[in-house]
């Protein structure tokens, strides 16, 4: 399969579509899929890379994702509150195939990272530009989890910064909205420290798959319909990755309950809408203590128009467990 979509909803809907009709049966390690090999798709948007849909739209826990990556830890308890199911493929409290450790230090001692931003910064045309996140130890012997990406590739081109990502495994359900959002937001937060545009993104699986229990919820989401492609705001001109300490700070400090005022901590509306998806989703946890009117107020705050939507669901999402939690019997 090899397609060109604008967004990231073009994708997941061509893709679940095509998985449907003819992906072959196969047993993966969680049980019964469906997969295709040989899958590859181009954005040409990348800053269209939150979906619109009602499941699928998952800003607050790639962000957690995203933090998760920076932080360069594999520690289960950051990313859990954000994506649960990762507790499941945890040992001894981390998660082996964490890409934040891999990308900022890998076998203990490389930031592929950093050399990758040194290399463009010398020999901005280079075809060296890789990261490996996939190492050959990781089959050595049976983990529970390992990478499901092998490398990251950058190109600048005329100016413009492309990422290709080649995937052994790609969970077109649950991963790949998470894949696209966290790797196109390293794309453009390379691109904005070299000063370039945001090109491309390139996006390569061996095996691209479904399993069993998401069948029906990918249908579901077939079903919904074509979404309104959507695009992030383009990221703040200068270096992101000054800010990363300061956001991991913030973050550490919204997770605790502390108030943060999003506007004072960055002056800038990109970080501080960016702030506001982290207080969000942290407020409208089912075991938030933050009143539902405050929740609704930053709503109001966002400086873009493609942030709100997300929150009304979240709000619907912490009714739902309020209800649950009165009412047991029907959990």
């Amino acid at each position: 399969m090899e397609a060109v979509y604008e967004g990231i909803d073009d994708a997941l809907i061509h893709i679940y579509k095509t998985l449907l009709a003819t992906g072959g049966a196969n047993g993966g390690t969680r049980g019964g899929m469906i997969e295709m090999l040989g899958v590859f798709f181009r954005l040409t948007n990348p800053r269209a890379r939150i979906s619109r849909s009602q499941d699928r739209g998952k800003p607050f826990s790639a962000l957690g994702e995203l933090l998760w990556y920076l932080k360069g830890t594999d520690r289960l308890d950051f990313i859990e509150p954000y994506i649960p199911p990762y507790a499941k493929d945890a040992e001894n409290g981390a998660l082996r195939g964490a890409y934040g450790p891999r990308l900022f230090s890998m076998r203990n001692e490389i930031d592929q990272l950093g050399n990758v931003i040194k290399l463009l910064e010398t020999n901005s045309t280079s075809k060296r530009a890789v990261i490996q996140l996939f190492d050959a130890s990781d089959i050595e012997k049976h983990y529970k989890e390992i990478p499901c990406t092998s490398t990251m590739q950058f190109f600048n081109r005329n100016g413009h910064l492309h990422l290709s990502v080649t995937m052994r495994s790609n969970d077109a359900y649950k991963g790949l909205p998470h894949d696209v959002f966290c790797f196109t937001m390293l794309q453009e937060m390379l691109a904005r420290r070299l000063g370039c545009e945001v090109g491309e993104y390139l996006h390569y699986v061996g095996s691209m798959h479904v399993y069993d229990d998401c069948l029906q919820p990918m249908r579901d989401y077939i079903e919904e319909g074509w979404q309104k492609t959507v695009v992030m705001p383009p990221m703040s001109k200068g270096n992101p990755f000054d800010l990363v300490e300061k956001l991991l700070d913030i973050e550490v400090k919204v997770r605790a309950g502390q108030h943060v005022a999003a506007d004072e901590t960055f002056d800038d509306p990109y970080w501080a809408d960016i702030v506001r998806l982290l207080q969000v989703f942290w407020a409208t946890r089912a075991d938030s203590s933050i009143p539902q009117e405050t929740v609704e107020a930053l709503g109001k705050q966002f400086a873009s128009d493609v942030f709100p939507t997300f929150l009304d669901r979240r709000i619907k999402i912490r009714e739902r467990a309020a209800a649950k939690d009165m009412h047991p019997e029907k959990k």
